[in-house]
């Protein structure tokens, strides 16, 4: 018997990789990984149903969702290098310079700029929350439906039983009358 699939993830660029497989094993075969991705806490299970859907539709296969919009990545960015304008020489090496060395240092002890914030999960997470409600609602909808239809099935199922049997009684009386009639009329004839 088969085992039951679990959906793993690991971050690649600006994407989450996400795959549908019966065991860590199989997952790192899938992303062709080398390296245990689980262990070093890079890679992990899923456990989002709304995230789930795709991937174990595919088993097996790597399926990649963009982690923000194409704006969000680009503004996520480290800002670009000065350049140099027209007419400017372009900047030495530090180790050119005298006292190299201590350029170096000096850049080194500069303190880097803060990260750009992480981007915001809100927006995702509504449209997760938004697919799953509908799904929750497509469910509870088919269900009455089916409900309906088996509440008809058995209405009709009456309905035919009560038109044999009311059918059958007025046939049968129709039948009785007819026959008093068709005495009634040969002993007029006689008459």
């Amino acid at each position: 018997m088969a085992r039951a699939l679990k959906v793993f993830v690991v971050p690649a660029g600006f994407h989450d990789a996400y795959v549908a497989a019966p065991s860590r094993k199989a997952a790192l075969a899938a992303w062709g990984s080398e390296h245990d991705l689980f262990a070093r806490g890079i890679a992990h299970e899923v456990t989002d149903p709304a995230l789930m859907v795709e991937p174990l539709a595919h088993p097996g296969e790597v399926i990649k969702r963009s982690r923000g919009t194409t704006a969000e990545q680009i503004a996520a960015l480290p800002d670009a290098p000065v350049r140099a304008t027209a007419g400017e020489p372009p900047p030495e090496p530090a180790n050119a310079k005298r006292g190299g060395n201590k350029a170096s240092a000096e850049r080194k002890a500069e303190p880097k700029p803060p990260p750009p914030p992480k981007p915001s999960r809100d927006a995702l997470a509504a449209a997760e929350q938004a697919l799953a409600d509908l799904e929750d609602t497509y469910r509870e909808t088919d269900a009455a439906l089916i409900a309906r239809q088996r509440a008809l099935d058995r209405e009709r199922r009456d309905l035919d039983a009560a038109h044999e049997r009311d059918s059958q009684e007025r046939s049968e009386a129709l039948s009785e009358e007819r026959d008093r009639y068709d005495r009634a009329m040969a002993r007029w004839r006689k008459g």
